[in-house]
């Protein structure tokens, strides 16, 4: 069994392509009326005005971090593990006693946790497999860097205090 090629004659008129130009030329001017004369933008007016996008909004990557300052990560590698892409890079290492004074035990510590930005897919799998919600993924959307190894954020980096869901402090 073959495939089938079902072709269809086109007319005089959409082999000329004018209605098409002309159907586009109208929607140009149509928007150029509203905005020349009436004021009214359709585009967002970006640095100046910022777009607002819902809570569910995956943008890039932090680490949350307690009272003390001390990151919430355990060190787990369950983010790690369950990046599609392969971009966040855990070193683990024993944490001291004397730096939990709340009581929370909290055996390991990432000595560093490297995500490449340029590598990331943004799903979303990271923020979800974390047992201590330590990776959070925030309504940041202005990533632009000027090389490849500005988009490789550390531990410093990523560590931010938290108010509310992905909001930065």
């Amino acid at each position: 069994m073959g495939t089938i090629n079902i072709s269809r004659k086109y007319t005089a008129k959409q082999k000329s392509y004018l209605p098409a130009i002309f159907v586009g030329l109208k929607i140009t001017m149509k928007h150029f009326i509203k905005g020349f004369f009436f004021r009214k933008n359709v585009t967002i007016q970006y640095p100046e005005v910022k777009r607002d996008y819902s809570d569910r909004f995956r943008g890039m990557h932090f680490i949350s971090v307690d009272k003390n300052k001390t990151e919430n990560c355990t060190a787990c590698f369950l983010c790690e593990t369950v990046c599609p892409a392969d971009c966040i890079h855990i070193v683990a290492d024993e944490r001291e006693d004397e730096f939990n004074p709340d009581g929370v035990k909290k055996e390991k510590k990432p000595v560093s946790f490297d995500i490449d930005a340029l590598r990331c897919c943004f799903c979303g799998f990271c923020e979800e497999a974390c047992p201590k919600d330590a990776i959070k993924m925030s309504g940041n959307y202005e990533m632009a860097v000027s090389s490849r190894e500005e988009a490789f954020y550390d531990l410093d980096h990523l560590k931010r205090d938290i108010k509310g869901r992905g909001k930065i402090v």
